[in-house]
């Protein structure tokens, strides 16, 4: 077993959380907000009493993306996979563990189905930008 290299679990991390900056603003911030039921007004006014900060929102997200980045290391660490493993790997948790998982909740919620493919969408894209560094820094 190798040592997990730090350096790509935090780029990783931050690499997905930059996918999730752009997914959630220019590419699909007004769809995602519509779908929610968030409107312009509500963005402005900040958080209502009883909801979380908007940078402990980000923090936290930061730090779920960072325990998945971890995981990502961890597995690399393990096997010392060829590149392309490790994209496998990354894409994989997103379109075979994450996207299965938010889905489940959704059928639940009963969410719409164009919801559940923009945030499946973002991990699918953001855990393959997770990997890209993994790749890069490997």
């Amino acid at each position: 077993m190798g040592n997990v290299n730090m350096l790509a679990v935090f780029l990783g991390a931050l690499a997905f959380f930059i996918v999730g900056a752009l997914w959630y603003s220019v590419l699909f911030g007004k769809a995602w907000r519509e779908l929610n039921g968030i409107t312009d007004e509500m963005v402005k006014a900040g958080p209502r009493p009883g909801q979380n900060p908007t940078w402990l929102i980000m923090g936290l997200a930061f730090l779920f993306e960072l325990l998945v980045s971890l995981m990502l290391g961890h597995n690399v660490a393990r096997t010392n996979p060829p590149p392309h493993v490790i994209m496998m790997m990354a894409v994989g948790f997103g379109a075979t563990i994450m996207t299965p998982a938010i889905g489940i909740n959704y059928l639940f919620q009963m969410r719409p189905g164009k919801l559940f493919f923009i945030d499946a969408g973002h991990f699918i894209v953001g855990t393959a930008a997770m990997g890209a560094v993994f790749v890069a820094l490997s």
